[in-house]
């Protein structure tokens, strides 16, 4: 799908993962409507941007379906049309197990990673197919192939929006909507701390992996992985070295990556 003039709406675009998109699809030529429940985070992307009217910021909870059903309207009336939808906004679960995760917190992660992602295909897919060409493309994670131990609703969560972008993906085969799923793996932002997320001793899993060995892929290069992907109409891509390994192995062998991420991440739980 080509980039340069089309007009896109990205989530989480106040921050990390999501604020890279935005960035490298203005940097292309777009124009981008970023979606964030955070006003302040908002404000800092439009000033890195320096973009004038190519980007609108709205400042919108994802998980309310009657705010993201006003969205779509907000938009072409900013921008005249909308050709791309990219779901970024996430969270992370606390690090602990099923057994003492309160329902709650599954609720949140739950209408966040996934309930966020359908409100948000729901509401722009009739816009989107009324495009001469669109695109979906939602952010999974290498959790939903390899689970980590204390993040078992975060990876369930993602699974979820795996299969609801390939069931879309098969849905949406003979129409103008390409559809995208990818799987970032170790990423260095401030999810952890977004997230409300403090491990044993309050250090967030952000500041646990910097000083471990872990080598975490940086924010730009995620964003510059996204984008390409959805130029290139790609029906899959992992971000890092970790998610494409670990993409492999769980094919190949399952029950040997459950063990192998258990091992080298079940220190998490303390």
């Amino acid at each position: 799908m080509n980039i340069d003039g089309n007009v896109f709406v990205v989530t989480g675009a106040g921050n990390g993962i999501g604020r890279e998109v935005v960035l490298r699809l203005l940097a292309d030529g777009a124009s981008v409507a970023g979606v964030d429940l955070d006003a302040s985070g908002l404000a800092e992307t439009a000033a890195l941007a320096a973009a004038g009217d190519r980007f609108t910021a709205h400042a919108v909870n994802i998980t309310d379906r009657d705010a993201v059903a006003a969205l779509p309207a907000a938009v072409e009336s900013a921008h005249g049309r909308v050709d791309g939808v990219l779901n970024i906004a996430g969270v992370i679960q606390q690090f602990v197990k099923v057994a003492e995760l309160p329902f709650s917190e599954i609720d949140k992660v739950m209408s966040v990673n996934f309930g966020g992602v359908m409100n948000m295909c729901k509401a722009f897919l009739p816009v989107l197919l009324a495009r001469p060409e669109a695109a979906i493309l939602n952010v999974a994670s290498m959790g939903a192939y390899a689970p980590v131990p204390g993040q078992a609703v975060y990876g369930a969560s993602k699974a979820a929006v795996t299969l609801l972008t390939e069931a879309l993906y098969a849905e949406l085969l003979d129409t103008n909507v390409q559809v995208t799923v990818v799987f970032p793996g170790a990423i260095g932002t401030d999810i952890a701390a977004n997230s409300g997320v403090t491990l044993a001793g309050g250090a967030s899993k952000a500041e646990a992996a910097e000083s471990s060995s872990y080598k975490m892929t940086e924010p730009a290069v995620a964003g510059r992985v996204i984008v390409d992907a959805l130029a290139k109409g790609r029906f899959r891509a992992t971000i890092g070295a970790d998610a494409a390994a670990m993409d492999r192995i769980s094919r190949i062998n399952p029950k040997f990556a459950t063990k192998l991420i258990a091992k080298r991440m079940g220190a998490l739980l303390g």
